[in-house]
């Protein structure tokens, strides 16, 4: 999976990938403690913005520029990056005021001192994680999916029940694998893997039956990465909802003026017009009961 083929295999998604998404909030900047000036930010003047590398669609787009591959977070487009920047301009940065830095998923929700003041890779909001960091309010709620390969006997299961025999695997300290071990309960141990990668190799070369992902990241492994990919199926959710939310170093001060800009993205219509540009596919995959 590298450059050469992600330039055709892109075309296939319908995403519009080819445009910016920035979102158009009514208020372009906030006022009193939320007021530019006073941000407590890590480098004064700009924003700096953690995400993982590589930075895969639907979640980021844009031709990759070093050191970015796949995607460019810097462009704008794709989910996450239009509102970061949506959200950017709320608390009153232009576009080139926002530095886009590469910081581990794994490293990104560790207790300690962030080179980052927010960061997004898709990270879900749990208890455990919060002791450690601090999250924004929700800006994407989240529902797994199952992806197989097209004509083996996972692929038709329509049940959980139905999945227990298979060897299914995830990205290690992923939602995505908490949910293999709490809720389908497979008769074998799901395997682990570093990055999402290797868990989709792996499901190419038969090591697996089936990898767990979120549904639009689904989407992207079964249009790109897994020529013979399937959606089995999206999981719908059992109790409180799960939602990806920005990661903050704990006690962050910009936390509640983010949350300020989320929810007048969330009333004002700007993240529901985000969500149907990037992310609308979401909708048609089947559910597994």
């Amino acid at each position: 999976m590298r450059a050469a083929i992600f330039g055709l295999a892109l075309a296939t998604l319908a995403l519009a990938l080819v445009a910016t998404a920035t979102g158009t909030p009514s208020q372009p900047a906030q006022s009193g403690s939320c007021a530019k000036a006073s941000l407590d930010l890590t480098k004064d003047g700009q924003l700096t913005l953690g995400t993982d590398n590589p930075a895969f669609p639907p979640w980021w787009g844009g031709a990759a520029k070093k050191p970015w591959q796949i995607s460019n977070p810097a462009s704008g487009q794709g989910y996450e990056s239009a509102v970061a920047y949506a959200v950017a301009k709320q608390l009153g940065f232009a576009k080139g005021q926002v530095e886009w830095i590469h910081v581990k998923f794994a490293q990104s929700y560790r207790p300690g001192k962030k080179p980052f003041d927010w960061y997004m890779a898709q990270v879900s909001y749990t208890p455990e994680r919060d002791k450690a960091v601090d999250f924004s309010n929700a800006y994407y709620f989240v529902n797994q999916a199952l992806v197989a390969r097209d004509g083996t006997a996972i692929a038709s299961a329509k049940t959980r029940a139905d999945l227990r025999p298979y060897r299914l695997g995830a990205q290690l300290g992923t939602t995505s694998y908490q949910f293999i071990t709490d809720q389908i309960r497979p008769d074998s141990k799901p395997f682990a893997y570093p990055t999402n990668d290797l868990a989709v190799q792996a499901l190419k070369n038969g090591q697996i039956d089936g990898i767990v992902v979120d549904l639009p990241t689904a989407f992207f492994v079964t249009a790109v990465q897994v020529e013979d990919g399937v959606i089995v199926g999206q999981f719908p959710n059992r109790g409180k909802r799960e939602h990806f939310g920005m990661v903050f170093e704990t006690g962050s001060t910009l936390k509640r003026c983010v949350n300020r800009a989320l929810n007048t993205l969330w009333s004002n219509g700007t993240i529901k017009k985000i969500q149907t540009r990037w992310l609308s596919q979401s909708a048609g995959a089947p559910v597994i009961r």
